[in-house]
This record gives structure tokens, C-alpha cells and sequence, in this order.
């Protein structure tokens, strides 16, 4: 059976060669130089449509044969929303994955949830995307996405390593820092962004933290901490693309004038930030700890949480 489209001299793709043993390491090579995988089915198809043939909407025609055949679900599904991405296709990805995602095994979920966010990110649903960063959160102190062990191993760009519950933790935080950001919410921002810098402190979130406080005309404590960050008070302070961001936000500074304000410690007045949700990640702070059991007891004081509990006008922190 050929693909639509294929030409017939690529039929060589799907298989390895039979007869001779030097067409067989040819054959081989093809595979590795494009990268894409050996047999005749319709996953193999579509990698072959999306890497070979560059052909995004024949490839995703073959991933969704592959979807309903059950040939290779889980990458078929990812790989899917990727090539739908770069189309703009995320609307139908998202739905895609929300659909037939339960046809995945459960150590696929964490990796599909990274997918929705991307997504979410593209189309700009930052409701969903908050929601579902929550979710991760809650995933995390229940012991769901470590198993109480204190790290878990992550892919990026093919290559493994391994994260920490202290960085996991302060990178979700980050990212629903950034999603407030988006939101114009600047106040619930800050607050999230602190507590992710006493987590697991970096250049990167500093900088964001600079800018939510720019917008709050909260001038002077916007250039203390970026001072912290251009004299090496933060890892990944050398970084070129931190130093040009450093170099913006202090230009920034410069051109307003600092107005009067009163310096304090605790939340900015009228924030109203759910004082359960602030008080639960001080405790996690508090708490942190090598684990003693599957939930992870520095997590264990953020259970009680309920949406019931979490009553706040100005800022829907934990509405999902």
C-alpha cells in the first residue's frame, strides 16, 4: 500500500531492504539520517510525510490513521500536535489530545500535559492554562507525579535528566507567574514569582519578578532586585539573553520617575491574594524536607485547600 501523495521511489523507507547485507546498511543509514523510524504502518507513514516529504498535512493525515489503529497513540498524539502547531492548527491539537488522551498509558499523561500547555500558550488560553498548572501543583504534593521520590527523570531535545521536586515545583510556579503576567495580573504575579524564587532561585524569574513590580510603580524594589541580578545574586546571571534583559528593564527604570511609596515586607495593600493559597505555599517553604512517605509532607499542609475556601474578587487564583 503506498501513502497519498509518496512518490514510489521513498517505498524504501517504511522497510529495510531485502536481498544483500550492503542494501541493508544503506536501508539503515536512510533511517537514521532522517530520523525516522523502520516498518510499513501509519506512524511510520506519517514520520516519514512530516520529516522526509515535509508534507505537515499529510503527516497529520497518517497520525490520526495511527491514532485509530493504535499504532504508537501516545507519540502519534504528541507528534500530531506538534505538526498542527506549526500549521495553526493548536484549536484542533488541543482537542485532539483532550479526546484521546485516555487511550495513553499514565506515565504519558505528565508529557501530554506539557503538550497542553504549549498549546494553551499559542492560542492564548490563559484560564485553561492556569487551570491546568494548578493541576500539575496538586499532582505534585499528592504524590502523583514523583511517587514520593525527591526526582524524576525529564526529556528535552532527546536527552534525559533528571529534576528535582524543588525545581519541578518552582518551574510550574514560574509558569503560572508568567500566566497571570499575561492577564494583566501583576499583583498575583509578584507573589507567585517570590515564592517560587525562595524555591529555587534564577536570573530568569528575577527579571519577571522586576518587571510585574515595573507595572506596579513600585520602582525602587523593581531596581534593587535587578541590581541583585546584574552583580551575580542569581544563577544564570551570565547569560547573554539575561544580561540584554537586565540592560532593558534598567532602561526602563530609567525613564520613569520613581514615585513615593511606602516600603514594606508583607503583600501590597488591596491584593487580596487568598491568604489560604500564600499561607500554603509558606508552609511548603517551611516544611521542605527530604520525603517520608508517598505524599510528600511538604506538601501535605496544602491539601485542605478547597475551592470552596478560595473566595477572592481580585484575584481568581484557584478557581479550576
Amino acid at each position: 500500500m503506498e501513502m497519498e501523495g509518496a512518490s514510489g521511489s521513498h517505498n524504501r523507507s517504511y522497510r529495510f531492504a531485502e536481498g544483500e547485507e550492503g542494501e541493508n546498511t544503506k536501508e539503515h543509514m536512510y533511517h537514521v539520517i532522517h530520523k525516522v523510524p523502520c516498518g510499513d504502518g501509519p506512524y511510520v507513514r506519517a514520520k516519514h510525510a512530516q520529516l522526509v516529504e515535509k508534507d505537515p498535512e499529510a503527516a497529520i493525515v497518517w497520525f490520526w490513521k495511527a491514532i485509530n489503529a493504535g499504532d504508537k497513540v501516545e507519540s502519534a498524539l504528541k507528534d500530531m500536535a506538534v505538526v498542527m502547531k506549526q500549521v495553526d492548527r493548536s484549536e484542533e491539537a488541543i482537542e485532539a489530545i483532550k479526546s484521546f488522551r485516555n487511550r495513553c498509558p499514565s506515565q504519558a499523561q505528565d508529557s501530554l500535559d506539557n503538550v497542553l500547555l504549549d498549546l494553551y500558550k499559542k492560542c492564548g488560553k490563559m484560564e485553561e492554562q492556569i487551570a491546568l498548572l494548578k493541576q500539575k501543583l496538586r499532582q505534585i504534593y499528592e504524590g502523583k507525579t514523583f511517587h514520593g521520590r525527591p526526582t524524576k527523570t525529564a526529556r528535552s531535545h532527546g536527552k534525559k535528566f533528571q529534576v528535582s521536586v524543588k525545581q519541578e515545583t518552582a518551574r510550574i510556579l514560574g509558569s503560572l507567574s508568567w500566566a497571570y503576567m499575561q492577564m494583566s495580573n501583576f499583583m498575583a504575579a509578584e507573589v507567585i514569582y517570590r515564592k517560587a524564587q525562595m524555591i529555587d532561585a534564577d536570573s530568569n524569574k528575577a527579571c519577571n519578578l522586576v518587571y510585574c513590580l515595573i507595572k506596579q510603580s513600585r520602582y525602587d524594589e523593581a531596581r534593587s532586585v535587578l541590581e541583585q541580578v546584574s552583580s551575580g545574586g542569581y544563577p544564570g546571571w551570565e547569560d547573554p539573553k539575561i544580561k540584554i534583559r537586565v540592560e532593558s528593564l534598567m532602561t526602563q527604570l530609567d525613564a520613569v520617575q520613581p514615585p513615593c511609596f511606602l516600603l514594606q515586607d508583607d503583600l501590597p495593600p488591596g491584593i487580596d491574594l487568598e491568604d489560604d493559597f500564600v499561607n500554603g505555599l509558606d508552609r511548603l517553604i517551611a516544611e521542605w524536607g527530604p520525603p517520608r512517605s508517598k505524599r510528600l509532607p511538604i506538601f501535605q499542609q496544602l491539601t485542605p485547600f478547597t475551592d470552596d475556601e478560595r473566595e477572592s474578587p481580585d484575584v481568581d487564583i484557584d478557581k479550576s
